[in-house]
């Protein structure tokens, strides 16, 4: 996802993009799946969420995350935690984080199903935000949720 000031709506932009661009995981979709049974895309994350195979496995993407937390709160399940400064000297050895920091950011350990976001970068050499932890840059990437 491209680098946003706001965090809030890089997420929103990278869940939409994640689910217009059908990258995540819809079993009952798949070329494995019974012919017979096979089910087409969904056409809304509301339809999305109401199979239960979606509800029991999620979709191993950004859409399985839901919610931003603050840096004070602590993670819980579909959500992902802003990362401050501080928490990422101690644990990357910087205050600003690049995309170099990228291979790295499994040591915050926020849990299954929760993310990091880092709030600041030096990428584009001003404090800014990024979305999910696993796309702080200006380049397209693909996120997946842990």
């Amino acid at each position: 996802m491209p680098y946003q000031e706001d965090l809030v709506g890089a997420f929103q932009g990278l869940r939409r993009k994640v689910f217009e661009e059908r990258e995540y995981y819809w079993g009952p979709g798949a070329d494995w799946w019974p012919e017979q049974e096979r089910l087409p895309w969904p056409e809304t994350e509301e339809e999305l969420w109401e199979h239960e195979l979606v509800q029991h496995d999620g979709t191993h993407s950004i859409l399985d995350i839901f919610r931003i937390t603050g840096p004070d709160e602590e993670p819980d399940h579909g959500t992902v935690k802003q990362v401050t400064e501080e928490e990422a000297l101690r644990v990357l050895g910087a205050r600003k984080l690049t995309r170099a920091h990228l291979s790295r950011f499994e040591e915050f350990d926020t849990g299954v199903g929760t993310g990091s976001a880092p709030c600041s970068m030096t990428t584009w050499g001003s404090r800014g935000r990024s979305t999910s932890g696993a796309t702080p840059a200006t380049e397209p990437t693909r996120a997946s949720a842990g």
